[in-house]
């Protein structure tokens, strides 16, 4: 082969080098912005895990508003409070079946003026009970300023955690507690007076 043959033959190969590079680098320039546009399209869409977030976020501000709701009284003050039991067995003093037509039980307190079924929440000594409107009472002593009566077991709780004896003793000497705590959370559709107690009877 001549000189000239040579050189010819290796500007061919070295051309035909040159567009298979070439080719190859276009290649892959055009195949980048579509991977980069595919990242860029996960990275905005949302995911599995960022829509549970939100759904535990939107469950946890609701949970919120719900307990500051529950929390907001509408009505507080302290009393005086005793305790009774009156499910027509007629010991201590017992009045017959409570007004309200509900059974005697565990957080059913008795108001003398407060609409019946009225949700009320009492606090003592750090420890708090959640109970409702009942009955009437206590008669005399509210013009004393004994505003509340409350079922014996949640009167021992309020006391000193404890249970009481039976359903109409305390098991305590105390017969009353001072500074009772008393917010009224939702208003009764009983009979009744809405707002600040009033004495029984007037």
């Amino acid at each position: 082969m001549s000189k000239r043959a040579l050189t010819l033959s290796l500007t061919g190969v070295l051309a035909l080098a040159a567009v298979t590079t070439g080719v190859v680098a276009n290649a892959d320039e055009s195949a980048a912005p579509t991977k980069a546009a595919a990242v860029a399209t996960k990275s905005a869409s949302p995911t599995q895990s960022d829509s549970k977030k939100a759904d535990s976020k939107k469950a946890d501000e609701a949970k919120k508003e719900k307990q500051e709701k529950a929390a907001k009284a509408l009505w507080a003050g302290t009393t005086t409070a005793s305790y009774f039991w009156d499910d027509g067995s007629g010991i201590n003093g017992d009045t017959g079946a409570p007004a309200s037509g509900k059974p005697m039980q565990k957080g059913l307190f008795a108001s003398p003026s407060w609409p019946l079924m009225t949700k009320v929440k009492v606090t003592y000594n750090d420890r708090s009970v959640v109970g409702f409107v009942g009955d009437r009472g206590p008669g005399e002593p509210s013009h004393r300023g004994i505003m509340l009566d409350l079922d014996t077991y949640t009167f021992r709780y309020l006391y000193d955690g404890g249970k009481p004896s039976s359903k109409y003793n305390a098991g305590v000497s105390a017969g009353h507690l001072k500074g009772v705590k008393v917010e009224v959370l939702e208003w009764g559709k009983g009979a009744g007076t809405k707002g600040a107690w009033k004495p029984f009877g007037s």
